[in-house]
């Protein structure tokens, strides 16, 4: 008896979601803010099946191993170069193959191997190279496109990628830069490495931070129109219904509307997995096939979002006295309590603070205990906002026409005013969090480079055979290259197979070796002994006029080498310097008439280029010089500092999750302030019939929300130093704060709501008619 019961006041609170216009129209404003946190869910439970989908297609299509034996040539063998590049800061992945024989394996996405002098490339890159903005490249990549590479042989849509033919490869094979294969997609050999405490400790924290505003928005967008719902509510009273029927009534109208949201959030999201083909952020792109929702972790949003639904509304109702002749709302509120608001961010300090100090060396956090932890600390923004929302709102009267009917409305629903910006807050307090933890953490995943920036740009090695000086001047003829530095490089040993005694041997011009060693009068001809260097121990016991040393010589297990014979002439002495690369360099520095001729195919070579930075495009410039030196080459750009590539990954996550989260928060943003002037258009249309100016409301409404954002980002920035802060001392790292970035935090916040205040006026100017006082 009880269960038909509930089943009959819980339809009948469906059929009141979608009675009349006006019910309708809360609905859908309902499943709008709904579906809208339900489509960002499904997307998260899809981002497991996108990267396993992203690793997959990656190891699919895997051809360097390195692996250090190599498959004899068979008619199932192909030869591949890798020979990607770098255009304006976008990576290119580039292979050259030559098949061995007809039975050669074909990578994915390709039907038939390109000829030399063709190509097949990936749909973004053909659309760049027959851009405008494409030119520099075509110079770098002339070979005729005649191929398309299709879906399975990319990882993303955006991806930049070709394959073209290749001649002679096998003269190059070394197992590094061409390698022979049998197949695609072997494994690479070794094991991952284990995940830094910190980094997992990042990516915790990413998560939760990115979904917390999602759910915040989900259950604001749950009480929509329940000003509308209490009247409703009341006229059941008149006819007989007890306060457990209403309540049961309104949970079924939320329940219709939570069901209606999910229908929503589905066609969200299937249109955003459409748009997600199309769409590349921070370099970061996939097809729509990636993004297919875990079964086990849809269903569970499916289940949840309609009892949140529920519960949020029951949870709203517990203040709520609704009697026969109307809701007892209008009249002085009861005052918020504190000590319980206080207790959520006080237990999430308690819950983080056993870990305070572990680092990376402390073992692994307790996941439980982080996600908990930083959970109640951004709940306890949305719990401490109403309260201090309506404690200073309260103290708020005098200032103009405006401003009072602004703080009167907050007065009388300061709660309605806190959750519109409980989303907003949440969102600045955890992205706080976070830039203070990155910040923080940041130098123990960046190495620095000992490569003097500021004296070399990018670096090339020469191909064996080819000139070193004729590659120079190449360079030299480059718009943008400002001094050319050319070095070839090797070893001397005192006997021709497996000395005892080796230095390092450099030849270059005066200039050139100038710049790695403290020389005396340098002309060409002149060899120098630089002693004391690091790690050269043997280069003041071999550097003596008349003997003979031997270049390349052989050792023992290892190919033939050269052993090309050089009787040293007369010696300079030189001090050791710091060179470009931040090392000294030993041994000797010959210049090249010192050089005998028959010891130049032992040597390889390598320039060094500083650059002008004010040329556009110069890097590009250079590696198109590049290619025209050697195809199979790619030059090296310079770096003063690396990062770690997980580390890098997680940030790069961060910052597309962020955008994501951001949008939505607009979006909520919007429906939100769509429904508050939905439910006060007969208010506006009063005072203007009245005589209110439409300026005096449009200021009212701007100071409505001006003011709960003004105290939630103040709160949000508080919470935010405080969990930025206990993170830090997690990590054993010490707190300093970047107040440039959380000024920048709370700016995006404060401008997101802007944005959003400003697309609500028009619809405020419509509503603001005196026709909008009639009624039915």
């Amino acid at each position: 008896m009880r269960l038909r019961q509930w089943s009959r006041d819980l339809a009948m609170g469906v059929g009141f979601a979608f009675t009349g216009r006006g019910g309708w129209v809360r609905a859908v404003l309902m499943a709008v803010g709904v579906g809208l946190g339900v489509a960002l869910l499904l997307l998260t439970t899809a981002l497991p099946s996108a990267l396993t989908a992203r690793d997959e297609r990656e190891r699919a299509r895997t051809d360097f191993t390195f692996s250090e034996t190599t498959p004899p040539k068979t008619d199932a063998t192909l030869l591949v170069a890798n020979v990607g590049t770098t255009f304006r800061d976008k990576d290119i992945r580039g292979r050259e193959l030559e098949p061995e024989g007809a039975k050669a394996p074909l990578p994915p996405g390709v039907a038939e191997f390109p000829a030399a002098g063709e190509m097949v490339v990936s749909p973004a890159l053909k659309e760049l190279l027959t851009s405008a903005d494409g030119a520099l490249l075509r110079e770098r990549l002339p070979d005729r496109i005649v191929g398309t590479i299709a879906e399975p042989g990319l990882i993303g849509s955006h991806e930049l990628a070709f394959y073209r033919g290749g001649e002679e490869l096998a003269s190059r094979l070394d197992g590094g830069r061409v390698a022979r294969i049998e197949r695609f997609g072997e494994e690479i050999p070794g094991t991952s490495e284990p995940w830094d405490p910190v980094l997992l400790l990042l990516v915790l924290v990413v998560f939760v931070v990115l979904l917390m505003p999602v759910g915040v928005f989900v259950a604001a967008a749950v009480r929509f129109g329940g000003e509308g719902r209490d009247r409703r509510l009341a006229a059941l009273r008149l006819v007989g219904s007890d306060r457990h029927m209403t309540r049961r009534v309104a949970a079924g109208e939320a329940l219709a509307g939570s069901v209606l949201g999910l229908v929503f959030g589905t066609g969200f999201f299937l249109i955003g997995r459409e748009i997600a083909g199309s769409a590349e952020v921070f370099e970061v792109s996939v097809f729509p096939s990636y993004l297919n929702p875990s079964p086990v972790l849809a269903a569970l949003v499916a289940l949840a979002v309609p009892l949140a639904a529920v519960l949020v509304t029951l949870f709203a109702l517990r203040g709520v006295v609704i009697e026969p002749l109307g809701v007892v709302r209008t009249a002085k509120q009861r005052r918020r309590r504190l000590w319980w608001r206080l207790l959520l961010p006080l237990a999430g300090l308690a819950m983080l603070a056993p870990m305070i100090g572990q680092g990376s060396d402390g073992g692994d956090f307790n996941q439980y205990l982080v996600v908990g932890g930083v959970m109640l600390l951004l709940i306890g923004v949305t719990a401490l906002l109403p309260w201090i929302v309506e404690a200073v709102v309260a103290r708020l009267g005098a200032g103009s026409v405006s401003w009072q009917l602004a703080v009167r409305r907050l007065q009388l629903s300061s709660g309605t005013a806190a959750r519109t910006v409980n989303g907003i807050a949440v969102a600045v307090a955890g992205a706080i969090a976070l830039q203070m933890l990155f910040a923080g953490v940041e130098d123990d995943f960046t190495v620095e480079s000992d490569q003097d920036v500021s004296r070399i740009q990018m670096q090339m090695s020469v191909p064996e055979g080819m000139p070193l000086t004729e590659a120079a001047e190449e360079f030299r003829r480059t718009e943008g290259v400002r001094r050319v530095y050319a070095y070839s490089e090797g070893y001397l040993g005192e006997r021709r197979s497996d000395p005892e005694l080796s230095t390092m041997v450099t030849v270059g011009d005066c200039a050139s070796l100038r710049e790695v060693a403290k020389l005396p009068s340098c002309r060409d001809g002149d060899v120098f002994a630089v002693s004391g260097a690091e790690y050269d121990t043997d280069t003041d016991t071999m550097a003596k006029p008349g003997r003979t040393v031997y270049f390349d010589p052989t050792y023992e297990g290892s190919p033939k080498g050269a052993e090309t014979a050089w009787t040293l002439p007369a010696v300079k002495q030189a001090k050791a310097s710091l060179d470009m690369t931040g090392g000294e360099r030993g041994g000797l520095l010959v210049t090249p008439k010192a050089l005998p001729a028959a010891a130049l195919s032992s040597l390889t070579g390598e320039v060094y280029l500083r650059l002008d930075e004010s040329v556009p495009d110069v890097r590009d410039l250079v590696r198109n010089t590049a290619k025209a030196v050697d195809p199979l080459s790619e030059p090296m750009v310079w770096v003063s500092s690396e990062r770690s590539d997980r580390y890098e990954s997680i940030r790069t996550g961060l910052l597309v999750g962020a955008t994501c989260v951001l949008a939505l928060i607009g979006a909520s943003l919007l429906v939100s302030q769509l429904e508050q002037l939905r439910e006060r258009r007969k208010l506006l249309s009063a005072l203007v019939a009245f005589g209110t100016r439409r300026r005096t409301l449009s200021l009212s409404v701007l100071w409505q929300t001006a003011i709960p954002i003004v105290l939630g980002l103040t709160l949000a920035s508080v919470v935010g130093l405080t969990l930025g802060a206990v993170l830090l001392k997690m990590t054993a790292t010490p707190v300093n704060v970047d107040w440039v970035s959380v000024l920048a935090m709370t700016g995006i916040g404060a401008g997101v709501v802007l944005l959003v205040t400003l697309l609500s006026l028009p619809p405020l100017l419509r509503l603001m008619r005196p026709e909008g006082l009639r009624t039915e």
